[in-house]
């Protein structure tokens, strides 16, 4: 199996060969900052508990759930933090570090496939996100109208989502080792730059300008959201090869997991994009 640039596929676990409807044959309905590097091959295996294998209804559903969980947390954060202002921080720093820690969980711990592990997050995340939104639409861009903030920001996310399931599905850019070294080569880049630029914040005002606003914090966001939109690229074809590999049912769970961490990061970036031309 190819790499991703997703960790929390990394140990889903897997099974025998041949088998089910592949992830690139059917349109998904639903939709992942941490990302990984390699993932090494599965082992041919026998499974020691019988089990159904692991079909496109089965990661529609689950991603579905997921991000349903995550929606309606967000829309409750949001207004919660829209009638008590005071609770944004805690929400945008809790939900960003528990739903950091779950997730580096569920890649070390192997528990990536635990439905607990991936509801839990994403009512973290969902927390994170209003919060983060709220912030965004109020006070980062003041004056702005926040509904219409979000609801690009909404559309713009799942555009590039559904854009690239297009891609995938329709062959036009096929996932290959090369392709994987380059995004993951992109990816550790990028998370380079961003630690570099929060560390010389410490020390200059507006870092490195990866986040001030300005032309290169604009040519960053797109940086990131490209990386964002091929790193879907990876993550549909890790979530083939399980479907093709008939990997058990409870592998679904970790294909929702990763799918919306790479989301939640693209949410994220999009967002921030839309504030620096909203406030020129």
């Amino acid at each position: 199996m190819r790499s991703t640039s997703n960790p929390v596929f990394r140990n889903l676990p897997e099974r025998g060969n041949g088998g089910y409807a592949t992830f690139g044959s059917a349109a998904a309905g639903g939709a992942q900052a941490v990302q990984n590097f390699e993932r090494p091959q599965y082992s041919q295996v026998e499974p020691t508990t019988p089990g159904r294998a692991i079909t496109i209804d089965d990661v529609v559903t689950k991603t579905g759930i997921t991000l349903a969980v995550l929606t309606v947390t967000a829309v409750l954060s949001y207004a919660l933090v829209l009638g008590n202002p005071g609770l944004m921080v805690p929400f945008v720093i809790g939900g960003g570090l528990i739903g950091l820690v779950l997730v580096l969980v569920a890649t070390f711990g192997r528990k990536s496939d635990n439905p607990a592990i991936v509801l839990a997050y994403a009512v973290a995340e969902g927390f994170f996100l209003g919060a983060l939104s709220f912030m965004f639409a109020n006070l980062v861009v003041g004056g702005a109208n926040a509904g219409v903030l979000i609801s690009q920001a909404v559309l713009g996310t799942f555009g590039v989502f559904f854009g690239m399931l297009v891609v995938y599905r329709t062959g036009a850019v096929r996932v290959t080792p090369r392709l994987t070294r380059m995004v993951v080569g992109a990816l550790i880049g990028v998370l380079v730059l961003a630690l570099g630029n929060l560390v010389a914040s410490f020390f200059i005002d507006g870092g490195l300008g990866l986040r001030d606003g300005g032309p290169i914090a604009i040519i960053f966001s797109l940086v990131c959201i490209g990386i964002a939109a091929f790193s879907f690229l990876l993550d549909f074809d890790a979530a083939d090869q399980l479907i093709r590999a008939q990997a058990p049912e409870r592998a679904a769970w970790g294909v929702a997991l990763g799918l919306t961490v790479t989301l939640v990061w693209l949410y994220v970036e999009i967002l921030r994009l839309l504030s620096y031309f909203q406030n020129d």
